[in-house]
């Protein structure tokens, strides 16, 4: 793809003097601005504090915020916001644009939340620098299979035992236990329903940033192949098997994971970095 830089003064673009003065990325003119922050997207009943130890491997290099889903964690879901895939992608554009304060943006998506990401990206505009996918994918609906999964959220969502969360010890399992059953059992009725499942390849041909996506070799939720499929929709894209990774790799082996996301961050195209704006 070609990358297009801001014309400066002197006729060049901003791609050509970065490339004279550091070559491909022009990282070396990335510290003169703000990096991006990365907005990471926590998954089905999980929470923000699912990020932390890989904020913790990419730190301090790059900030990244996890905030809690909307009736998720710590986060009451606001009266009016809708459990659906389109709503919280308007919720989350707002809400990344409120704190990156300018700056420019990263989306990581885990599983759901790589939907609700692909939802968002569109409202960011230029903002948006790159969007990173982990155990993402889909776009393939299966009837039989997807309804198995709504009935068995349902369930859980109705007998699980709240009581558990009081006891000590128990912040392991909290946010299922506590997530709002609405907010859940809506965000899974959407995300697993034809409509929005075969949208997902839609939404990914249309990013017009680059993507990375990461699947785990021994996810046993989301297959690699399906991450790999999606995937193929992106117009700039790297794909990325992490060898001996489950679907949460962010807390099972954070500076594996952080490793590929660092230097495919070192590598945005200087068109999407904040150097093409001097």
């Amino acid at each position: 793809m070609q990358r297009n830089g801001t014309i400066l003064p002197d006729g060049r673009s901003s791609c050509d003097r970065c490339a004279s003065l550091g070559g491909p990325g022009c990282r070396a003119l990335v510290h003169q601005a703000p990096s991006p922050l990365l907005v990471a997207l926590h998954g089905w009943l999980l929470a923000g504090r699912l990020w932390t130890p890989l904020a913790a491997a990419l730190a301090p290099r790059w900030e990244l915020w996890s905030p809690d889903l909307p009736g998720f964690g710590q986060r009451p879901r606001p009266r009016g916001l809708q459990p659906n895939l389109a709503s919280y992608g308007r919720w989350l554009a707002a809400a990344a644009q409120e704190q990156a304060g300018g700056r420019p943006i990263v989306l990581l998506g885990h599983s759901l939340g790589g939907s609700i990401a692909l939802h968002a990206a569109p409202l960011l505009g230029e903002q948006l620098v790159g969007v990173i996918q982990i155990a993402a994918g889909g776009g393939v609906y299966q009837p039989r299979a997807f309804a198995q999964v709504r009935r068995g959220g349902a369930l859980f969502l109705r007998w699980r035992p709240g009581w558990l969360a009081e006891l000590p010890g128990s912040d392991p399992v909290r946010s299922p236990l506590l997530a709002e059953r609405r907010a859940a059992q809506g965000l899974l009725a959407c995300s697993t329903g034809p409509g929005a499942v075969r949208q997902l390849p839609q939404l990914t041909a249309r990013l017009q940033v680059p993507s990375l996506w990461i699947a785990g070799e021994r996810d046993q939720v989301m297959a690699s192949r399906y991450v790999r499929h999606l995937a193929g929709y992106a117009p700039e894209h790297e794909f990325i098997e992490l060898a001996r990774a489950g679907h949460l790799p962010m807390g099972q082996m954070p500076e594996q994971l952080a490793a590929p996301i660092q230097q495919w961050l070192g590598q945005l195209p200087c068109s999407q970095l904040p150097c093409s704006q001097l």
